[in-house]
Protein backbone atom coordinates (compact mmCIF):
# COMPACT_ATOMS: atom_id res chain seq x y z
CA UNK A 1 0.00 0.00 0.00
CA UNK A 2 1.23 3.49 -0.86
CA UNK A 3 0.86 6.01 1.93
CA UNK A 4 0.81 9.77 1.54
CA UNK A 5 1.20 12.51 4.14
CA UNK A 6 -0.17 15.99 3.55
CA UNK A 7 0.26 19.00 5.84
CA UNK A 8 -3.32 20.12 6.40
CA UNK A 9 -3.19 22.53 9.32
CA UNK A 10 -0.65 24.48 11.38
CA UNK A 11 -1.71 25.81 14.78
CA UNK A 12 0.20 28.51 16.68
CA UNK A 13 -2.52 29.84 18.97
CA UNK A 14 -5.11 28.19 21.20
CA UNK A 15 -7.81 30.09 19.30
CA UNK A 16 -6.86 28.17 16.15
CA UNK A 17 -7.65 24.79 17.69
CA UNK A 18 -10.75 23.02 16.45
CA UNK A 19 -12.22 19.59 16.98
CA UNK A 20 -11.26 17.16 14.23
CA UNK A 21 -13.43 14.08 14.45
CA UNK A 22 -10.87 11.62 13.13
CA UNK A 23 -8.21 9.59 15.00
CA UNK A 24 -4.99 11.42 15.83
CA UNK A 25 -1.52 10.06 16.59
CA UNK A 26 0.65 12.51 18.52
CA UNK A 27 4.32 12.75 17.53
CA UNK A 28 6.47 13.96 20.44
CA UNK A 29 10.16 14.01 21.17
CA UNK A 30 13.28 15.96 22.05
CA UNK A 31 14.18 18.82 19.74
CA UNK A 32 17.06 16.92 18.13
CA UNK A 33 15.55 13.43 18.00
CA UNK A 34 14.72 13.57 14.29
CA UNK A 35 10.96 14.21 14.20
CA UNK A 36 11.04 16.16 10.94
CA UNK A 37 13.27 13.56 9.30
CA UNK A 38 10.90 10.79 10.38
CA UNK A 39 7.88 12.66 8.99
CA UNK A 40 9.67 13.06 5.65
CA UNK A 41 10.61 9.38 5.70
CA UNK A 42 7.02 8.30 6.37
CA UNK A 43 5.83 10.64 3.63
CA UNK A 44 8.43 9.47 1.14
CA UNK A 45 9.27 13.16 0.55
CA UNK A 46 12.39 15.11 1.45
CA UNK A 47 10.93 18.54 2.20
CA UNK A 48 7.45 18.02 3.65
CA UNK A 49 8.68 18.86 7.16
CA UNK A 50 11.43 21.46 7.38
CA UNK A 51 14.71 20.18 8.81
CA UNK A 52 17.02 22.67 10.52
CA UNK A 53 20.51 22.41 11.96
CA UNK A 54 19.14 24.37 14.92
CA UNK A 55 17.02 22.16 17.22
CA UNK A 56 13.60 23.36 18.26
CA UNK A 57 12.37 24.95 15.03
CA UNK A 58 8.92 23.35 15.28
CA UNK A 59 6.93 25.91 17.24
CA UNK A 60 3.42 24.89 16.33
CA UNK A 61 1.12 21.90 16.14
CA UNK A 62 1.39 20.50 12.63
CA UNK A 63 -1.41 18.23 11.41
CA UNK A 64 -0.44 15.71 8.73
CA UNK A 65 -3.23 13.73 7.08
CA UNK A 66 -2.21 10.12 6.39
CA UNK A 67 -3.98 8.55 3.44
CA UNK A 68 -5.57 6.28 2.40
CA UNK A 69 -6.45 5.47 6.04
CA UNK A 70 -7.55 9.00 6.93
CA UNK A 71 -6.02 9.71 10.34
CA UNK A 72 -3.78 12.58 11.48
CA UNK A 73 -0.23 12.62 12.76
CA UNK A 74 0.00 15.71 14.99
CA UNK A 75 3.58 16.89 15.39
CA UNK A 76 4.18 18.71 18.69
CA UNK A 77 6.96 21.26 19.37
CA UNK A 78 10.18 19.53 20.40
CA UNK A 79 11.39 19.74 23.99
CA UNK A 80 14.77 19.80 25.69
CA UNK A 81 17.03 21.86 23.45
CA UNK A 82 14.77 24.53 21.96
CA UNK A 83 16.41 27.94 22.23
CA UNK A 84 13.50 30.12 23.25
CA UNK A 85 12.31 32.16 26.20
CA UNK A 86 10.53 30.75 29.22
CA UNK A 87 7.49 32.75 28.13
CA UNK A 88 7.43 31.03 24.75
CA UNK A 89 7.92 27.60 26.31
CA UNK A 90 5.01 28.33 28.65
CA UNK A 91 2.92 29.33 25.64
CA UNK A 92 3.71 26.00 23.95
CA UNK A 93 2.75 24.19 27.15
CA UNK A 94 -0.63 25.91 27.28
CA UNK A 95 -1.20 25.21 23.58
CA UNK A 96 -0.43 21.51 24.04
CA UNK A 97 -2.58 21.29 27.19
CA UNK A 98 -5.49 22.87 25.30
CA UNK A 99 -4.99 20.46 22.41
CA UNK A 100 -5.10 17.48 24.77
CA UNK A 101 -8.00 18.68 26.92
CA UNK A 102 -11.20 16.75 26.20
CA UNK A 103 -9.73 15.54 22.89
CA UNK A 104 -11.33 12.11 22.62
CA UNK A 105 -9.88 11.49 19.17
CA UNK A 106 -6.29 10.98 20.32
CA UNK A 107 -5.47 7.33 19.73
CA UNK A 108 -1.89 7.33 21.05
CA UNK A 109 1.29 9.32 21.50
CA UNK A 110 4.33 8.18 19.55
CA UNK A 111 7.24 9.25 21.75
CA UNK A 112 10.48 9.45 19.80
CA UNK A 113 13.61 8.32 21.63
CA UNK A 114 17.23 8.49 20.48
CA UNK A 115 18.59 4.95 20.00
CA UNK A 116 22.07 6.11 20.99
CA UNK A 117 21.11 7.42 24.43
CA UNK A 118 20.13 5.83 27.69
CA UNK A 119 16.73 7.01 29.01
CA UNK A 120 16.86 10.77 29.54
CA UNK A 121 15.02 12.62 32.29
CA UNK A 122 12.96 14.83 29.99
CA UNK A 123 11.95 11.82 27.89
CA UNK A 124 10.76 10.02 31.02
CA UNK A 125 8.87 13.14 32.08
CA UNK A 126 7.08 13.21 28.71
CA UNK A 127 6.20 9.52 29.02
CA UNK A 128 4.87 10.20 32.53
CA UNK A 129 2.86 13.18 31.23
CA UNK A 130 1.07 11.12 28.58
CA UNK A 131 0.55 8.30 31.07
CA UNK A 132 -1.13 10.72 33.48
CA UNK A 133 -3.30 11.91 30.58
CA UNK A 134 -4.23 8.24 29.99
CA UNK A 135 -2.92 8.36 26.44
CA UNK A 136 -1.42 5.09 25.15
CA UNK A 137 2.27 5.36 24.27
CA UNK A 138 4.02 4.04 21.17
CA UNK A 139 7.78 4.17 21.88
CA UNK A 140 9.81 4.78 18.72
CA UNK A 141 13.61 4.64 18.75
CA UNK A 142 15.07 6.89 16.05
CA UNK A 143 18.50 7.03 14.40
CA UNK A 144 18.81 3.25 14.66
CA UNK A 145 21.32 3.18 11.81
CA UNK A 146 23.80 5.18 13.89
CA UNK A 147 24.57 2.60 16.55
CA UNK A 148 25.40 -1.08 16.78
CA UNK A 149 22.55 -3.53 17.19
CA UNK A 150 23.98 -4.75 20.50
CA UNK A 151 24.00 -1.23 21.97
CA UNK A 152 20.58 -0.44 20.51
CA UNK A 153 19.09 -3.55 22.03
CA UNK A 154 20.34 -2.56 25.48
CA UNK A 155 18.62 0.83 25.23
CA UNK A 156 15.50 -0.83 23.85
CA UNK A 157 15.38 -3.19 26.84
CA UNK A 158 15.72 -0.28 29.29
CA UNK A 159 12.80 1.54 27.69
CA UNK A 160 10.75 -1.65 27.60
CA UNK A 161 11.27 -2.02 31.35
CA UNK A 162 10.07 1.57 31.89
CA UNK A 163 7.13 1.73 29.46
CA UNK A 164 6.21 -1.99 29.46
CA UNK A 165 6.11 -1.85 25.66
CA UNK A 166 8.95 -2.82 23.33
CA UNK A 167 10.04 0.21 21.27
CA UNK A 168 10.10 -0.08 17.48
CA UNK A 169 13.48 0.88 16.01
CA UNK A 170 13.44 3.14 12.95
CA UNK A 171 15.88 4.96 10.71
CA UNK A 172 14.85 7.89 8.56
CA UNK A 173 18.07 7.48 6.56
CA UNK A 174 17.69 3.80 5.65
CA UNK A 175 13.91 3.58 5.88
CA UNK A 176 14.18 0.83 8.49
CA UNK A 177 10.70 -0.20 9.69
CA UNK A 178 8.98 2.65 7.82
CA UNK A 179 6.08 0.47 6.66
CA UNK A 180 5.90 -1.37 9.98
CA UNK A 181 5.53 1.94 11.83
CA UNK A 182 2.85 3.22 9.45
CA UNK A 183 0.96 -0.05 9.88
CA UNK A 184 1.25 0.25 13.67
CA UNK A 185 -0.12 3.80 13.52
CA UNK A 186 -3.03 2.69 11.33
CA UNK A 187 -3.81 -0.27 13.58
CA UNK A 188 -3.77 2.04 16.61
CA UNK A 189 -5.92 4.68 14.91
CA UNK A 190 -8.46 2.16 13.66
CA UNK A 191 -8.48 -0.89 15.96
CA UNK A 192 -10.02 -3.93 14.35
CA UNK A 193 -9.36 -2.89 10.77
CA UNK A 194 -7.03 -4.98 8.68
CA UNK A 195 -3.64 -3.50 7.80
CA UNK A 196 -0.62 -4.78 5.91
CA UNK A 197 1.18 -7.33 8.01
CA UNK A 198 4.85 -6.48 8.27
CA UNK A 199 6.98 -7.66 11.18
CA UNK A 200 9.48 -5.04 12.34
CA UNK A 201 13.07 -5.70 11.38
CA UNK A 202 15.37 -7.16 14.00
CA UNK A 203 16.13 -4.53 16.62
Amino acid sequence: MTHTLTLIKTVYEESQLEELEVPQIILAGRSNVGKSSLINCLAGRKKLAKISSTPGKTRSLNYYLVEPEGYYIVDLPGYGYAKCSKTERAKWGMLIDSFLKDNHHIAAAAVLLDSRLNPQQNDMEMVSYFTQCRIPIIPVMTKSDKCKQRDRSKVQKKWQDIIKTKPICVSSKSGMNRTALLNLFAKTAFPGQETENETPEES
